[in-house]
């Protein structure tokens, strides 16, 4: 039975367990939030009622009530707009605001930045309170992720990130009172601990405490570089979400225009990380189809997603026999463009820059990890944000949204709809699945679309037919997940030959280097429907298909599986428990 309120004066019914920020939602009452968060796309909510901005007036009650975390009672009457209210809202606000850095111009999330926001909807033009600030070392040891305690507002946000949705466990509440900072335990560096760079507390933080480590000046550099033929490679993810940047709606297919703005900032080669997708397809699902033939370390699990690979590392090395040995396509698109590119361009790997624009802050710390190099020459050398691209071509003076369609450079700008649903939850398997049917029954089939691992929940499971041969399978997404599923394969109580994993809850379209979506979860839907519109405009489909990767493997790799295959595409796991 429903609960019924009057929220202002309006009388509202809302389901059980709700709460009095719900109950207003509902009424389109808008209660301002700054610790409030939506933390995946699975309608997680995070509710400590840390930070008090969003307290109300309950009649009967002496106190005000965080609306976030206050259940909704039968007969309940609240006020969201009293005097006291308002004060006591401004009142905290102004707190915050003292024992916070004023660099908001140069601040990673100005514009950005929620407290920035509140403080301009609450008409704050000067504080009242002033006094002495907190003051700590900036963590830039990652790679990835830069943390800057100065700014931490204890909204606890990120913890639950960490903790709830991640299970990584790497950040907590730390020392007491007006010291207390959420980080490490011991204030350890990032770089020091099981972080595994996945950037959904970068995404959850309200303000400037983390964000990305910057590497736009470095990319500047290398493009005003003449020794230097500079290479950019573009995520499947960015297309569907670059857009929002630039004030388009969200689930905008902006490949055309992307690829008009590298141009247009002076890379030499604009290739696409697709190609490189289908390139993973070849390798990961001959070892798929070698796996079940043998009957040995099934089920395989997927390789792309480094967060997800360091998860593993650090939580359940016992099992780092069953990922896929495959490179993730980021890494296999630098070792394909500083040897097969290079000798077809006829330029030397050392003069070659590979950049890479990723929706991912975990692909920063993959591009830098040791194996991921030949003869001290790095596959990857520059990883940048979708935001930081953003950046970029408003720095450029570009007019993103008036740019003319663009295509990508041959060769290793030709892909599939198979490549372009990596972004997606369930992208990658899905397109395994399509080459590895057709390899089965040695036939190009027509039903290509496997629509039983698409979709945004966080744990999905499929039996697929091909050609008599039973596949049962599972995709997850979010850290918190993946813990699930394995600990089921640890038990003996899962039986699947092949799952997919990505650490962010959704995949690559909600990566940690997205434009932020301040907990509109709809956003997310928009982008993975944009990534399944796009594969389905596509006149190849399937990932063997591609004219490109079929020379490639001609010409330069032999076949897939091959000897020089695996020393160019392959790679192996470390024990980091030791």
């Amino acid at each position: 039975m429903n609960i019924n309120l009057k929220i202002n004066g309006q009388p509202v019914s809302v389901a059980p367990g709700s709460t009095i920020l719900e109950a207003a939602e509902k009424l389109e009452i808008k209660i301002p939030t700054l610790c409030h968060f939506k933390m995946d796309c699975f309608h997680v909510d995070h509710r400590s009622a840390s930070c008090r901005i969003c307290v109300v007036e309950v009649k009967g009650r002496p106190n005000l009530a965080p609306a976030c975390s206050t259940p909704a009672a039968e007969g309940m009457e609240v006020h969201t707009n009293t005097l006291r209210a308002i004060n006591a809202r401004r009142t905290i606000l102004d707190l915050l605001l003292s024992d916070h850095p004023k660099d908001c111009l140069i601040c990673p999330k100005n514009l950005n930045c929620q407290l920035q926001a509140l403080a301009q909807e609450m008409g704050l033009h000067h504080l009242l309170y002033k006094g002495e600030q907190s003051t700590y070392n900036k963590d830039l040891s990652s790679q990835a992720i830069a943390r800057d305690l100065d700014k931490c507002i204890m909204c606890r946000r990120c913890e639950t990130a960490c903790n709830a949705i991640q299970t990584v466990g790497v950040l907590s509440g730390v020392g007491r009172g007006f010291n207390a900072v959420v980080a490490p335990a011991g204030l350890k560096p990032l770089a020091e601990t099981e972080c595994v760079f996945c950037g959904q507390c970068v995404q959850a933080c309200p303000v400037g405490a983390l964000s990305e480590i910057d590497y736009k000046y470095p990319v500047w550099r290398a493009l005003n570089d003449p020794a230097k033929t500079v290479v950019v490679q573009t995520a499947p993810a960015v297309r569907v979400a670059i857009g929002e940047a630039f004030g388009l709606p969200p689930g905008s297919v902006s490949t055309g225009k992307m690829v008009t703005a590298l141009r247009m900032l002076g890379f030499d080669r604009v290739f696409d990380t697709d190609f490189a997708a289908d390139l993973t397809i070849m390798e990961e699902t001959t070892e798929l189809i070698e796996r079940i033939k043998s009957g040995r370390n099934l089920p395989i699990l997927t390789s792309c997603c480094p967060g997800w690979v360091k998860f593993l590392e650090h939580q359940f090395p016992e099992l780092i026999y069953m990922p896929s040995t495959a490179k993730s396509p980021q890494q296999m698109f630098g070792a394909i463009t500083k040897t097969y590119f290079a000798q077809k361009a006829g330029i030397a790997p050392e003069n070659l820059t590979v950049v890479s624009v990723m929706p991912c802050l975990s692909k920063k710390y993959e591009a830098a990890r040791e194996e991921f190099s030949r003869d001290g020459i790095r596959d990857v050398d520059i990883v940048i944000s979708t935001r930081e691209l953003a950046d970029m071509i408003r720095e450029a003076g570009i007019q993103f949204d008036q740019l003319e369609e663009g295509e990508y450079d041959s060769p290793l700008g030709e892909s599939t709809g198979a490549a372009v649903i990596f972004g997606a939850t369930g992208g990658v398997l899905e397109a395994a699945l399509r080459t590895a049917a057709d390899w089965i029954a040695g036939e190009d089939l027509q039903e290509i679309d496997f629509t039983g691992v698409r979709g945004l929940d966080g744990i999905k499971e499929a039996a697929v037919n091909i050609n008599g041969l039973e596949l049962h399978v599972a995709v997850c997404s979010g850290l918190g997940n993946a813990r699930k599923l394995l600990e089921k394969i640890q038990k003996g109580e899962a039986d699947y030959q092949a799952i997919e994993i990505m650490a962010c809850p959704g995949g690559c379209l909600n990566g940690g280097g997205q434009p932020y979506h301040h907990g509109d979860t709809t956003i997310l839907q928009k982008r993975l429907e944009a990534l399944y519109r796009d594969d389905k405009s596509q006149p190849v489909r399937k990932s063997h298909r591609n004219p490109s990767i079929q020379r490639l493997y001609a010409e330069f790799l032999g076949e897939p599986g091959s000897h020089f295959a695996h020393q160019l595409l392959h790679t192996a796991y470390v024990d980091r428990r030791k």
